[in-house]
């Protein structure tokens, strides 16, 4: 019979799956439903995070989309978690540093809207935003995952400054409120591009269901472009099946 643990012990944190996706907005509505109806059959249900964009490329304003906010709203009411998602999702900023025109363009196809902006405008933007996606779902928002994952100075300086509680990037989870680092995980997610991105990242995708095994929490990040491709689709039906083996699905607030 194993040991069991001194009374008093704290139980370990249950293994977790945190399933985000991206790019929510009225442009992707097809897409999105697909989305949806794979992670309700996966066993994901409303256990997921959706990362709103209040006017996707300048084209596409949450404001008067009726039918998509009627099924953002059931959405949300179902449990799905809301969090704010750049407000244009496109990179109009000049980027003085070679490093950060390396990101703007290798990183991201010129969506990596945070990561030049200043910390006035920043916060304008969040502040803007997070009003429009609580006016949309009739929730508080109070999390912010910058597009492709990318943030500047001014955006991290004005994510502190504007109450946002969770954030995310490549690698980890934090709290822009104290600088809390909530969990280290490296994010699996698909490029579709190219063929050559897209082949890339099923690669990283095969390796990762292995290499990520021993986390006790895992992040999954899908775009409503991976809804297009047949192979991607039954990759990540393969990684979330994966991944799912002894963990629950968790939203980012468990974490807090």
């Amino acid at each position: 019979m194993p040991a069991q643990p001194p009374p008093g012990t704290p139980s370990p944190a249950p293994r977790g799956l945190h399933v985000a996706v991206h790019d929510v907005t009225p442009a992707h509505l097809p897409r999105l439903e697909r989305i949806d109806g794979q992670l309700q059959r996966l066993g994901i249900g409303s256990r997921y995070t959706m990362l709103v964009v209040p006017d996707f490329h300048r084209r596409a304003a949450l404001a008067g989309s009726g039918e998509f906010l009627r099924w953002l709203r059931a959405r949300a009411d179902a449990g799905v978690e809301m969090l704010l998602h750049g407000y244009y999702h496109v990179d109009e900023s000049e980027h003085p540093g070679a490093r950060e025109r390396w990101k703007a363009r290798a990183m991201t196809a010129r969506e990596g809207e945070f990561l030049g902006l200043g910390r006035e405008e920043a916060t304008r933007r969040l502040l803007e935003g997070r009003r429009q996606v609580e006016d949309a779902v009739g929730h508080a928002v109070d999390g912010f995952v910058a597009p492709a994952w990318l943030y500047g100075p001014g955006a991290r300086a004005a994510l502190r400054e504007t109450g946002f509680k969770i954030a995310e990037d490549h690698w980890s989870v934090w709290s822009p409120l104290d600088g809390r680092t909530l969990l280290r995980s490296p994010i699996v997610s698909w490029a579709s591009r190219t063929p050559a991105r897209l082949a890339s990242s099923v690669l990283w995708s095969r390796i990762a269901t292995l290499a990520l095994r021993p986390l006790r929490t895992v992040r999954v990040g899908l775009h409503p472009l991976d809804a297009d491709h047949e192979a991607l689709v039954r990759e990540t039906d393969r990684v979330i099946t994966a991944f799912s083996r002894n963990r629950r699905p968790i939203l980012l607030h468990d974490l807090l």
